[in-house]
């Protein structure tokens, strides 16, 4: 990814252009401070850390973060806004380099993770620093709302790691607990960043949350269908990769429901690429992955019924409304 990607993406710039002339410059600086960030803490961490931010994706987090807070009234709302984009994206890439660490994963977006190139203790430490970082971006601003709205979600994102690890290998599980994990660790981040994007803007009333909820929840079940429907071109990892590592999602608890065959199917006897792509051929021919995407529009279509433009103004809530359909149209 390029230094720029986050703010000039063809794929964003609808949105970044919806959002207003002050969107641009914001994501910028938090492009910026997310290389500053990830130095300083000694040339090996440094590199580490430089290379999982500079492999970031397309900086969703950050732009929910400059969107919910609308236009800064001024210089300090401003910094604010950069400051909390900034820690939404550093806890996002911590996650990740810790997720690859317990999964012993190779690639993430089709580059070799820190864990495959470092090894387990400098991948845990490179995780470590970024979460630290993240931190003390929030606590210049003296406010503990923001720190604790992203603690919240880092609460969340622990326990629904700590279900992801209770439930591997279960084929069985019920789909209510697979869409609590989903919500943990992912759409709880997705809250907070609308919630931080808010508080930084100066309206703590203002309730953005159900919205990111709903969009990081659709974006988690549409991210577990791409698992299944590849191809590695485009996923950056193996098609099946989940089901190798013994995470059962949503496509396969639809598609149990409908093959006899996969509903007897013991998750630990995939253990090759071929088999995992074979499972994702018979979860395919369900037409599982088809009602998974109708869930996942659903969701879409519930957020943004809570954008209310007469609350919001409407450049920020046709924005936000943009972002809910982006998170749909990279699957199609």
């Amino acid at each position: 990814m390029t230094e720029s990607r986050a703010a000039t993406a063809p794929e964003t710039a609808e949105l970044v252009s919806a959002g207003g002339a002050h969107v641009p410059g914001l994501l910028g600086r938090i492009e910026q401070r997310l290389r500053e960030a990830a130095g300083g803490h000694g040339a090996l961490l440094a590199e580490h850390a430089g290379a999982t931010i500079a492999a970031g994706g397309k900086r969703l987090r950050p732009l929910l973060v400059v969107l919910a807070a609308g236009e800064p009234a001024d210089a300090g709302a401003a910094d604010a806004v950069v400051r909390a984009g900034t820690a939404v994206e550093l806890v996002h890439s911590a996650t990740l380099v810790h997720d690859d660490v317990l999964d012993a994963a190779d690639l993430r977006r089709g580059r070799p993770t820190v864990v495959a190139t470092g090894g387990r203790v400098l991948a845990t430490a490179t995780g470590d620093v970024l979460f630290a970082r993240a931190f003390a971006e929030l606590t210049q601003s003296g406010d503990p709302e923001p720190v604790r709205a992203l603690s919240a979600a880092c609460s969340g994102l622990a326990r629904g790691e700590l279900l992801q690890r209770a439930d591997a290998w279960d084929a069985g599980i019920p789909l209510e607990r697979y869409l609590l994990r989903c919500e943990l660790k992912t759409a709880r981040l997705f809250e907070a960043a609308c919630r931080l994007g808010t508080l930084a803007a100066g309206e703590p009333t203002l309730d953005l949350g159900a919205f990111g909820r709903r969009i990081g929840l659709a974006f988690q079940l549409l991210d577990d269908v791409l698992d299944v429907s590849g191809p590695a071109e485009r996923t950056g990892k193996h098609r099946g990769t989940d089901l190798l590592d013994g995470t059962v999602t949503l496509p396969f608890i639809v598609a149990r429901d409908r093959d006899p065959q996969l509903a007897a199917l013991d998750p630990r006897s995939i253990t090759t690429p071929v088999q995992a792509e074979d499972v994702c051929e018979r979860i395919v021919a369900t037409g599982a992955l088809d009602e998974a995407r109708a869930r996942a529009l659903g969701l879409v279509a519930e957020a943004k019924a809570q954008l209310d433009p007469a609350v919001l103004g409407a450049a920020r809530a046709e924005a936000l409304g943009l972002v809910a359909d982006g998170v749909v149209a990279r699957y199609r």
